[in-house]
């Protein structure tokens, strides 16, 4: 455990560097990405990858996400790579992650014992930049304690693992704010095992056919962060409700998130959510934990159409409410 956590610009060269030898040195790095904030380790240090379990307090059974700076590292990472996975490639650096067949240079803790492998380039260039200047694969989940919304400022990673990590990148808010999408390319037809920042038409578009996870396929569900536990839940509890709703479900505890303006009258907290699906992502964690302030019992959430981010932005939503 770090006794100090030290936070640099992550627009800085020299902060770059000292953070690449953290994590050459076994140390934990929390980094922006396009989509949050991660928290990294070397993906092929074994005892390096379990000081993200530990400072993050997440179950063992919950794979992680290894981030490269290039799709020859990708390739390194797996036994094999599918002519769909070659075709999805094209789509990095981008908020899309590829589960691969496992090579056997990732260690058990970092796929949490799956034959596969989850593999993504991110697209901020200050993750680039540490990814370079490491030259490792970085493991790298939502830089949060397991279960909290997602971080997508530093002041969300300070909040959560302050004195716990050895250092944090400062590179700002977020551009897309939701993790990335996870799809499996081990099968015959591509399938989404969880929706994020490249929509299903995205994927369409590049290679055809693609399935969907439904119901409890627990297989499936194994090889992606994000499934099978507590993910994204404030403390307050989260309800979710039809456009126009939440009017009518003021009170001193209660705070709203609503792509409405706030209504004459109302009781409570509002938080007018940005009416693009772009911007409502974005602005999505942040929001939930603006709301859950002292005093608040209750966060009512408007529901969102389920087209295109819209999907992601659902799944969050109901996983936070579940929660």
């Amino acid at each position: 455990m770090s006794a100090r956590t030290e936070v640099w610009p992550a627009d800085d060269p020299a902060a770059i560097a000292r953070a690449a030898e953290v994590l050459r040195r076994g140390g934990l790095v929390a980094f922006p990405t396009e989509t949050v904030y991660g928290l990294g380790a070397d993906a092929l240090d074994a005892e390096a990858v379990r000081r993200i379990f530990a400072a993050k307090g997440r179950p063992a059974d919950n794979p992680l996400i290894v981030h490269v700076a290039a799709p020859e590292q990708a390739r390194a990472l797996a036994r094999a790579v599918p002519p769909a996975a070659e075709t999805l490639m094209s789509l990095w650096p981008g908020p899309l992650t590829l589960v691969l067949p496992r090579a056997a240079v990732v260690p058990d803790v970092t796929t949490a014992g799956q034959d596969t492998v989850a593999v993504r380039i991110p697209a901020h260039p200050a993750a680039l930049a540490l990814l370079r200047a490491c030259g490792r694969p970085v493991a790298a989940p939502s830089a949060n304690r397991s279960g909290r919304p997602s971080p997508t400022t530093a002041e969300h990673v300070r909040a959560d693992l302050d004195g716990v990590v050895d250092v944090i990148l400062d590179g700002g808010p977020c551009a897309v704010g939701l993790e990335s999408t996870v799809v499996d390319v081990t099968r015959a037809t591509p399938m989404v095992l969880r929706a994020g920042g490249l929509s299903l038409e995205a994927l369409r578009a590049a290679v055809g056919a693609v399935d969907v996870l439904s119901g409890q396929d627990h297989e499936a569900m194994s090889r992606s962060p994000g499934l099978r536990h507590r993910h994204y839940a404030p403390r307050a509890r989260v309800v979710l409700v039809a456009p126009g709703q939440a009017a009518a479900l003021g009170g001193e505890a209660v705070a709203v998130m609503s792509r409405s303006p706030r209504p004459p009258g109302f009781v409570g907290r509002w938080r007018r959510m940005p009416a693009d699906l772009e911007g409502y992502a974005q602005a999505l964690f942040g929001a939930l934990r603006e709301l859950d302030a002292p005093g608040v019992e209750t966060i009512v959430v408007e529901a969102v159409p389920e087209v295109g981010l819209g999907r992601a932005i659902a799944d969050r939503l109901r996983r936070a409410a579940e929660g």
